[in-house]
């Protein structure tokens, strides 16, 4: 197997064993098609590095895929876990984008590791005729493959050639037998000659070979066929479904079957029979009548159309449903509606306050964007005009433009514009500007897409809008509700930090805290009130009151508990609360320690040596009315660092507490460090290698004298 290593990093050498690794997985187990995907440095997102058994035109939509997204090979490297989905109900229900563009398979998608580290992810698919379940060899080959090539991924990367992928993935060349003699050539040639109808593509849907039949019957001369893709020549043949059978067909390696008409009376049989090399067509004329009900078993007749973004713009509904923020849905517009109307420059604007604010763009540069950001709804322009009549407006050429805006400036070679307005039942939500270097007629078909997707885009971003609105609310609470910066004690270095949960209101109810109660002397206090909402985060805030006016006129931890916990009885908040206090005096050089239920803190000596403390816990704040909360003293020695934390940061499905509580541990005890904010960061470091879905609160204090 030959293997041509271009604009990608690393060896020639390890890139070549990862080919005979990768070629070796797909031939053991048997799957229809197969894609690498790699991490590079520094970056949270997956690149397709490595094809078999498919092309890079069916697949460039997949190029890059971040780790965040709801697709198999992203949950398989959060995870770090093999992905199996055995059947299309199972990915529309889970993946609804990836069903949408290779329906009807099972597909497996497993990490491959070095040392823990997710270093990229193989991805294998077969058809639907494959057992939901994966098989024993199948399994066995993917193991196989990514205890290999994981090793090789660290090596390579060791000695400072790491595998980093190129613009565009390697594809692997296909096994073939022996190639045919001459005279096997020649009579090959000779009978697909005489084929009628026949004709071939490659991998990426170009035609190879076609004969005068092929020629004839799509109106096309023989010369203008070869190398062009067949759903891009005839006008009456631009309909999403050749190019959408000849994808599943590649993907899955199954043949297809459909019918397209050509004239009123006349329709076109198309037969698609892929390998691992192309795709072998044979064309057939039918009469109307036959190909619309003279069998039973005839393939719906596809009319034509006047575009053909159908494929496309279904991806893009399918993005946009998981958007969040305003920037996800620019980004979706943007990568999405360029390649599928053929646009060379786009603009998404939000309407705030009555003015317009550029939020996305594609194509153009901040000076000419200047022209249309923070301006009036009221003002002459056409983006303004398009969204305060609720209308959208098209210019086939500039000559037009100009014509009805004499002020207008033309962008770089710019020559046609649609407005379109994001309106949601009369209420304005933004405008999108699409611009085009050719003059565009925009016909009565390309319009009504047009508009008619403008409002899954108005959804999209009204709701992102909308997120972000509350989000902003909830940062603002949330940092009322915690100090603002934490008091200089003489003796001390401190650093504290708070992270939401990764879904949900960005509001919570963890909280820490530093209180001085004399000039050597100071309570180092962390709790965490039950629920992830605004209540939780309200109680917090009375909470951390009361423990702080407590804390400030010197209490022992044990009593302040017994205070506060009689203070959630007072406000009958039907409401739980785990809190930990730590008294730090550095004239005795002792501290005194009680908690309420909360994750024990964590203590590394001066010489590294880091040890869980585990006081005798108290009963949770707001359980018992009369609870005890037994304090326990240690001394505090200088170097001496307290790690204080929720269980957010410690608690995963699956994961044994006692275990997590001990690999944090183990972490803190490894840091190069004493300095608080590097110990803090390389603490959270270690959270976010879990799935996170609570509130992290962190605090950590060390004795420097």
């Amino acid at each position: 197997m030959t293997v041509v290593v271009s604009a990608a990093s690393g060896s020639a050498r390890d890139w070549k064993e990862m080919a005979r690794l990768f070629h070796r997985l797909v031939t053991d187990a048997d799957a229809s098609s197969a894609m690498l995907f790699l991490l590079p440095l520094q970056e949270p997102v997956l690149q397709l590095s490595m094809l078999y058994g498919t092309s890079w035109s069916v697949l460039s939509s997949w190029a890059r895929i971040h780790v965040e997204e709801a697709l198999p090979a992203a949950e398989a490297t959060r995870e770090k876990r093999r992905v199996w989905v055995g059947d299309a109900e199972e990915l529309a229900l889970h993946y609804p984008r990836l069903a949408l563009m290779v329906p009807d398979h099972a597909l497996v998608a497993a990490p491959v590791l070095a040392d823990d580290v997710v270093r990229g992810v193989a991805c294998l698919l077969w058809p639907s005729s494959h057992p939901r379940h994966l098989g024993r060899e199948e399994a066995a080959a993917i193991d196989t493959f990514c205890h290999r090539a994981g090793p090789l991924l660290a090596r390579a990367a060791r000695h400072g050639r790491p595998l980093l992928p190129g613009k565009r993935p390697m594809t692997l060349p296909v096994d073939r037998s022996r190639p045919p003699d001459r005279a096997e050539g020649l009579a090959a040639h000779d009978y697909v000659v005489r084929l009628p109808g026949a004709m071939s593509l490659d991998l990426e849907g170009r035609i190879t070979f076609a004969g005068e039949a092929a020629s004839d019957l799509l109106g096309v001369p023989l010369a203008d066929l070869l190398g062009a893709r067949p759903w891009e020549l005839p006008r009456w043949l631009t309909c999403p479904d050749f190019e959408d059978r000849f994808r599943a067909a590649v993907i899955g390696h199954r043949p297809a079957r459909f019918t397209a008409a050509r004239t009123a009376d006349t329709c076109l049989s198309f037969e698609l029979y892929p390998d691992a090399s192309g795709v072998s067509v044979h064309m057939a004329a039918l009469p109307r009548a036959s190909s619309a009900g003279g069998r039973p078993d005839a393939a719906p007749v596809v009319e034509p159309t006047e575009i053909k973004p159908f494929q496309q713009l279904m991806h893009l509904a399918a993005s946009l449903t998981e958007t969040v923020r305003v920037s996800d849905v620019a980004d979706a517009v943007a990568n999405q509606f360029l390649p599928s109307f053929g646009a060379a420059g786009l603009i998404l604007m939000t309407a705030s306050e009555g003015r317009l604010r550029v939020v996305g763009q594609r194509g153009y540069d901040t000076a000419f964007l200047s022209l249309f950001d923070g301006h009036s709804l009221d003002s002459d322009n056409p983006p303004a005009k398009a969204l305060s009549a609720h209308s959208p407006l098209f210019f086939t050429s500039f000559t037009e433009f100009r014509r009805r805006y004499p002020d207008a400036v033309q962008y770089g070679a710019r020559n046609a514009w649609a407005f379109l307005p994001l309106v949601i039942r009369g209420r304005a939500v933004g405008i999108l500007v699409l611009s085009y270097d050719q003059p565009r007629q925009f016909s009565p078909t390309e319009r009504t897409v047009l508009i008619s997707v403008a409002g899954l885009v108005a959804q999209a971003l009204d709701r992102a809008c909308l997120h972000e609105a509350r989000d902003d609310l909830a940062r603002t609470l949330q940092t009322g509700l915690l100090p603002q910066q934490l008091p200089a004690v003489p003796g001390l270095r401190t650093a504290a930090r708070y992270l939401s949960a990764a879904h949900g209101t960005d509001v919570g109810g963890d909280f820490y805290d530093l209180i001085r109660s004399g000039p050597a002397s100071a309570t180092a206090v962390i709790g965490d009130v039950q629920g992830h909402n605004v209540g939780a985060a309200a109680l917090m805030g009375q909470l951390r009151t009361a423990v702080h006016t407590h804390a400030a006129v010197g209490m022992r931890p044990d009593a302040l508990l017994r205070r506060t916990n009689q203070v959630m009885f007072d406000l009958d908040a039907e409401l739980f609360a785990s809190c930990l206090c730590i008294r730090l005096d550095l004239v005795r050089r002792r501290a005194l320690l009680a908690s309420a239920g909360h994750p024990p803190p964590l203590l590394r000596h001066p010489d590294g040596r880091t040890e869980v403390l585990a006081p005798p816990p108290g009963p949770l704040l707001g359980v018992v009315a009369d609870a005890d909360y037994p304090a326990v003293g240690f001394p505090l020695p200088s170097g001496l660092t307290l790690a204080l934390y929720t269980d957010g940061l410690v608690e995963a499905p699956g994961i044994d507490i006692d275990d997590a509580i001990a690999a944090l541990a183990g972490r803190l005890a490894r840091a190069p460090r004493d300095d608080v904010e590097s110990l803090t960061e390389d603490l959270l470091d270690h959270a976010s290698l879990k799935p996170r879905t609570d509130d992290i609160a962190m605090l950590l204090v060390h004795v420097t004298q």
